[in-house]
């Protein structure tokens, strides 16, 4: 076994991999950017390793900088985590070259499997059935889409490589293809730097299925069961599980023999994921799954399996690596109870799940020992604009289905997060949704559900009482700080109790919450306070503690929540829900006025990929206007209302910062 690991990677892969790594008594360098510098998993780390400005394409993407890194800290092997060039036939190459481990398989199985027309044509030639399409070298535009006519719609357009849903379009008529495949090609590009694409037919209730396998120097291969991927947004998986749903034994056999299969054609070795797709129109059958793609590297969702079979994939990486065997044989993996995984994203799951920035100012987990939390940050980090918008990952375990989930619901509910907006309810509100406890599942999930998975948020007169309790009494703490700061303390004008000659009195406070402006009378009453609240008289009364959790009797019902400030007001965490609310300055002044012409801004700061719009267009509320790139994801924004755009501010290939005016639109203001 080597003694020293480099970490080709960062966030919360590069943390869990140093975990297992120093467990086995490896030494764990990092690397990282300019972004990175005072990151999680540099303060991990053993050893760290500067690699480069900000951006992905000047640092964690530049093979010679990685080698170089191992070179300088005296590491032995290279473990590349996921994304990034974990599938990458040149990295995999260049580490043998330098003489360094490479934690992963042969750059040859990297090779076969990293183009999808040649992967399939691989797996046809192996047995191993494959979802019916065109997978050849033709691209032109005309081409494809009779291709797509031929297999009949809907359809999908996939990237030849790659993965993580970039490129990945589904294409349901004619009339809307050759814009599709333009915005697939587009980027696939900008992911992979290749366009190529091909086409597959679309089925319609698909579940979405992968076997983990695992082989080794020696000729043994294994599968560790079956995970179910199938709830994603477009094309990126949010929630996986194993086992799969309503799996036959029948068909585990036939999957996992199956992508065994696979991976011996390749002379594969290590972790890889062979990834199917299922007709769940009349439940799981053993003759109705077909091959869709092989990943050469390890999962994000490789917790689900650990925690059914019992074992530490990474060090079964490692130990494969080093030339080892693998520690089970087929009959010796177990299936133990169930488990569900759930990504926790900085992204507004009410702006069509756009990314997110920011700092964590609140980031805290409940104290569960049944639960596992992966997470690439603590609270005080920013999330950056750099990468892909995964603060973590949650994990629950049980001895069935229904325990795992309730178990992990109960968590989410009471997690506290605050800063970016986060999907933290949205999946509370999957794991408690009926159809997704009863199995009735498919990759469409989401979009069928979406309007009960993302509630319009509703501030009851709990919550609004439990964050008055927080604001006053944090307002009343900084009162008394300047209180004893003052030469007469004991002065009543230096109170801040709401004394007057008169006795304690009303106060009107004006509060901010989205888009709406609070104004709500206070009134002391006894230990607490009267407010109003949508019309009606409610009594508040409670504490907050020095940690920032609030117990509050509101109308005499107990509530606790979590309170932070936040910038320019305070932010109240109940039940996995985050209530932002602002403290409006009377000072401030709107120095736009009437003049402002209204505009559509960019949400965060991006790439131009393409615009949609041109200066005197009239426009419809929902137009697209302009595609841009944020953190990985390509995003169109439309007009929030009808209009006549009087400018566009931006070309394709622009860079720009939150806040930029894009598209300026005449008479009424239309933002995004």
């Amino acid at each position: 076994m080597f003694s020293s690991l480099l970490i080709a990677n960062r966030g919360e892969i590069a943390a869990r991999v140093m975990r297992t790594a120093k467990r086995m008594g490896l030494r764990a360098v990092a690397v990282y950017s300019d972004a990175d510098a005072g990151a999680y998993h540099v303060r991990a780390a053993d050893d760290a390793v500067h690699i480069g400005p900000a951006a992905a394409k000047d640092s964690y993407l530049v093979i010679e900088k990685i080698v170089e890194a191992a070179k300088r800290s005296g590491a032995e092997a290279i473990h590349p985590g996921y994304g990034f060039l974990s599938e990458n036939v040149a990295f995999a190459e260049a580490c043998e070259k330098a003489g360094l481990i490479f934690v992963g398989p042969p750059a040859s199985a990297i090779k076969a499997m990293g183009l999808k027309d040649a992967a399939k044509a691989l797996m046809e030639q192996a047995g191993v059935p494959v979802v019916p399409g065109y997978h050849g070298a033709e691209q032109d535009a005309r081409f494809l889409e009779g291709e797509a006519q031929k297999i009949g719609y809907p359809v999908l357009i996939k990237a030849v490589a790659g993965g993580g849903g970039k490129g990945m379009r589904r294409v349901d008529d004619p009339a809307s293809f050759e814009k599709e495949l333009k915005s697939a090609q587009r980027e696939a590009g900008a992911a992979f730097g290749d366009e190529r694409v091909l086409i597959e037919k679309y089925v319609t209730r698909p579940r979405h299925i992968e076997i983990q396998v695992f082989a080794d120097a020696h000729g043994n291969a294994v599968y560790l069961h079956e995970r179910d991927c199938s709830l994603q947004r477009r094309h990126q998986k949010v929630i996986e599980e194993a086992p799969a749903p309503g799996m036959p034994e029948e068909m585990r056999r036939a999957m996992g023999e199956a992508a065994v299969a696979a991976a011996k054609a390749i002379g594969y070795r290590g972790a890889g994921t062979v990834e199917f797709i299922a007709d769940g129109s009349q439940g799981l059958r053993a003759d109705a799954f077909w091959f869709m793609e092989m990943n050469t590297r390890l999962q994000v969702e490789h917790p689900v399996t650990e925690a059914i079979t019992g074992t530490d994939l990474v060090e079964w990486q490692l130990r494969v690596a080093a030339g080892e065997k693998l520690p089970m044989t087929q009959g010796e993996i177990p299936l133990n109870g169930h488990a569900v995984e759930v990504r926790l994203y900085a992204e507004d799951p009410a702006k069509k799940f756009f990314p997110s920035t920011g700092k964590l100012v609140r980031l805290r987990l409940p104290k569960d020992e049944g639960i596992r939390a992966d997470m690439g940050v603590e609270e005080g980090d920013e999330v950056s604009m750099f990468y892909d918008p995964m603060i973590g990952k949650i994990v629950a375990h049980g001895e069935s289905r229904d325990a795992a989930l309730a178990k992990l619901r109960r968590f989410l509910l009471d997690m506290e997060v605050a800063g970016p907006r986060t999907n933290l309810a949205f999946l509370a509100e999957v794991m408690g949704h009926e159809a997704f406890r009863n199995a009735d599942i498919d990759t469409g999930f989401i979009d069928r559900h979406l309007e009960a998975l993302v509630p319009v948020q509703k501030l009851d007169a709990k919550v609004f009482g439990a964050a008055l309790v927080g604001h006053l009494a944090t307002r009343a703490e900084a009162g008394r700080k300047a209180q004893a700061r003052t030469r007469e303390p004991w002065s009543p004008w230096a109170a801040s109790d709401g004394w007057t000659l008169g006795g304690r009195r009303s106060e009107l406070l004006k509060l901010t919450i989205g888009d709406d402006t609070l104004s709500v009378c206070v009134t002391p009453e006894g230990e607490g306070w009267r407010f109003t609240h949508d019309g009606a008289e409610h009594v508040a009364s409670g504490a907050l503690s020095t940690g920032g959790e609030i117990a509050a009797t509101v109308d005499g019902s107990r509530v606790k929540a979590g309170y932070v400030a936040t910038g320019k007001g305070f932010a109240v965490i109940h039940r996995g829900v985050t209530y932002e609310f602002g403290v409006p300055d009377p000072l401030d002044v709107d120095v736009a006025g009437e003049g402002d012409t209204g505009a559509l801004k960019s949400p965060m700061p991006g790439k131009i990929v393409a615009v949609l719009a041109e200066a005197g267009a009239h426009v419809k509320k929902g137009m697209g206007l302009v595609v841009m790139e944020a953190m990985k994801m390509e995003q169109t924004l439309a007009a929030a209302a009808d209009g006549i755009i009087a400018s566009v501010n931006v070309a394709a290939g622009d860079q720009v910062e939150a806040g930029a005016a894009l598209v300026v639109f005449e008479d009424k203001k239309v933002e995004a």
